[in-house]
């Protein structure tokens, strides 16, 4: 920086020179007024002979922004403070978004998947920060359905090449429990239904991981399973108060939807619980049901380890028994275990009006929804019996040895 004479504005003798893009100004440090303006250039042979060129021509009009740019930048700041997401998240989602942008992938697109694709890019800047987001809530802000949201997110990973870790189970809890109106007094909820946020959290949390365990979580959608064990939770907390509320009722004074899987997740939840419960000794006197049981899941929880590793291993050792009863009928001589555990179990009479435990497996291979059906047996197929005659052309292909085929030769010949 050189300073040259007095500005003719202010008499100030601070100018500076100042480089604009490629242009050179004479500027006053005092006021601010330019002086003199150099020549715009646009690359560095233009720079050493001082060639004049248009300014759409110029390194400062190619530096500006596309309006299509402008308009996606603006979209993930606005969806950055909607989400009240820190200044370093909404730094990455704006360089990615730029990125994607100048893919040859991205270009030819319609204009409302380059408006999912702001979109995408907090979503992803959210999961790589471990960050609390879901599919459903940016869908929701940007009023898009989530199979298009899906696709433009798959090809943003795809192109970019970006590792996107999965949501935790524990995150979601958080996330979607905070959606519900349940924490604090109000005209539309009941005072018996108002509970502490803390308890629910962490009372659904361990339900979570229990049904994480017993295979009801794996290839599920994740809200129906946290909905419902929000539920189970919220009615083991009072149960006096609150057994009789249907889950529908229990979405509507929270505030939240109500998925429609939810109710089968319900009923595979205390499924669980109760065949849980009948491991306990304090419980087996009792007839729990499914509406009963409810009232003991801090219990099965705390041991939850212990009864479901308890529950599978009996399975498997009434099977046992059940082969030792077979056995012993079949020579005439009774089997004595079975007789002593059937009077120690108050249940395993009604076990064996039942049959025997549903083993702890995916539910996918318990009950199948669809079985594959045995393919029709072609007219071909139906005359082949294995016992057809070989051929004399066809024999010589299971001959593999000379001595053979001469063998076969002289046979044939004799």
């Amino acid at each position: 920086m050189a300073e040259r004479g007095r500005c003719p504005g202010c008499g100030s003798a601070a100018l500076v020179e100042d480089a604009l893009y490629a242009q050179q100004q004479l500027v006053c440090a005092a006021c601010g007024c330019v002086l003199a303006e150099g020549l715009l250039t646009t690359t560095y042979t233009d720079e050493e002979h001082l060639r004049e060129v248009a300014y759409s021509q110029s390194t400062g009009q190619k530096e500006q922004l596309s309006r299509c740019l402008q308009r996606g930048i603006r979209r993930v700041q606005d969806l950055c403070k909607v989400l009240q997401l820190p200044g370093a998240f909404e730094e990455t989602a704006v360089s990615y978004f730029q990125r994607a942008l100048q893919l040859p992938a991205f270009h030819l697109v319609s204009l409302e998947k380059k408006e999912l694709l702001g979109g995408c890019c907090v979503f992803v800047t959210c999961r790589q920060h471990n960050w609390p987001l879901t599919m459903g809530t940016i869908c929701s802000l940007l009023y898009a359905k989530q199979e298009l949201f899906a696709g433009v997110f798959l090809s943003l990973q795809r192109e970019l090449g970006l590792s996107v870790p999965a949501l935790s189970l524990a995150d979601l809890v958080k996330t979607h429990l905070n959606s519900f109106q349940l924490f604090q007094p109000s005209a539309d909820i009941p005072a018996p239904f108002l509970e502490d946020k803390e308890k629910l959290v962490a009372r659904t949390m361990g339900i979570v991981e229990l049904a994480s365990q017993a295979w009801l979580v794996t290839g599920r959608h994740p809200v129906p399973v946290v909905t419902a064990a929000a539920f189970l939770a919220w009615q083991s907390l009072q149960p006096r108060a609150r057994l009789s509320c249907p889950l529908a009722r229990f979405c509507r004074v929270a505030g939240v939807d109500l998925p429609p899987p939810a109710h089968l997740r319900l009923r595979e939840m205390l499924d669980i619980l109760q065949g849980m419960a009948s491991q306990l000794a304090w419980l087996r006197g009792f007839n729990l049901d499914k509406k009963t049981v409810v009232k003991h899941v801090g219990d099965l929880l705390q041991h939850r380890v212990f009864l479901l590793r308890k529950a599978f291993c009996q399975e498997q050792g009434e099977e046992e028994h059940d082969g030792a009863t077979g056995q012993g009928s079949s020579q005439g001589s009774p089997s004595h275990p079975v007789v002593t555990q059937a009077k120690s179990c108050p249940l395993a009479g009604k076990h064996q009006r039942e049959g025997p435990l549903r083993p702890l497996l995916p539910p996918c291979l318990i009950h199948p929804r669809k079985r594959l059906r045995p393919a029709a047996p072609s007219a071909s197929d139906s005359t082949i019996t294995g016992h057809e005659p070989i051929s004399d052309s066809e024999i010589e292909q299971y001959l593999r040895s000379p001595e053979e085929i001469r063998a076969f030769r002289r046979a044939k010949a004799w």
